[in-house]
C-alpha cells in the first residue's frame, strides 16, 4: 500500500473523510442537547484536519441571529461536555459561531425563515441550461418553493420541487441610501 492510499484510507480502513463525518455526527450528538438548553439551533458540525490540528467547528442559529455571549455559552458547554463523553482522542480546537448570513439552506425550515429575502438556488439538474437560479423568495411548502425571478422588466413566479434542489443560499441585498445634496 502506497503512503497516499494509506492517507486517504487510515488505519481503520475509513477514508479521512468518511472518519470525520462519523466523528461530526457522534460530536453533533453531543451538541444538540445543549444547544437545545441553550434555545440555539444547531446548524452544522465539521471536523478538519489531523491530529492535534483538527478543528471542531459547530455553527449555531437563532431566531434575529446568535449574539457573542450564545456563542460563549455554546462554547464552554460543549466544551466541557466533550471532554467528559472524549470522542476525540487527540487535542484539538472547538469553534463555535454564526453560519454567517449567506448559510447553507438544506431543509424546509431553513427556506420559511428567509421568505421575503433574496435567495440563490443551486440545482441538482438544469433548468433552462441553468444550474443556478437567483430571485426572491416568496412561499416554501411540503412539495417545494416559489422564488420570483426577473424575466426582462416582469418578474415571474418560478416553482421548484425539493428533488431538484441542491441548496440554497440567501443572496446579500444592497440597497442605496437617498444622496443628499449637502455634503
Amino acid at each position: 500500500m502506497n503512503e497516499r492510499t494509506q492517507t486517504e484510507t487510515g488505519t481503520n480502513g475509513l477514508s479521512e473523510r468518511s472518519a470525520h463525518a462519523v466523528l461530526a455526527e457522534r460530536v453533533r450528538e453531543i451538541v444538540i442537547p445543549i444547544a437545545c438548553a441553550l434555545h440555539v439551533e444547531v446548524v452544522e458540525v465539521s471536523c478538519v484536519g489531523r491530529g492535534a490540528g483538527m478543528q471542531v467547528r459547530v455553527f449555531i442559529d437563532k431566531p434575529g441571529g446568535v449574539t457573542l455571549h450564545d456563542c460563549e455559552q455554546v462554547h464552554q458547554s460543549v466544551g466541557h461536555a466533550l471532554d467528559i463523553a472524549d470522542p476525540i482522542p487527540h487535542a484539538y480546537t472547538l469553534e463555535v459561531s454564526s453560519p454567517g448570513v449567506n448559510r447553507p439552506l438544506t431543509t424546509p425550515a431553513d427556506f420559511s425563515r428567509i421568505v421575503g429575502h433574496l435567495v440563490i438556488i443551486k440545482l441538482r439538474a438544469p433548468l433552462d441550461g441553468e444550474w443556478r437560479v437567483r430571485g426572491r423568495l416568496v412561499n416554501v411548502g411540503e412539495e417545494g418553493l416559489v422564488i420570483e425571478v426577473p424575466r426582462g422588466k416582469d418578474r415571474d413566479l418560478l416553482p421548484l420541487q425539493w428533488t431538484i434542489i441542491a441548496e440554497g443560499r440567501r443572496d446579500v441585498e444592497f440597497t442605496r441610501r437617498p444622496t443628499s445634496s449637502r455634503l
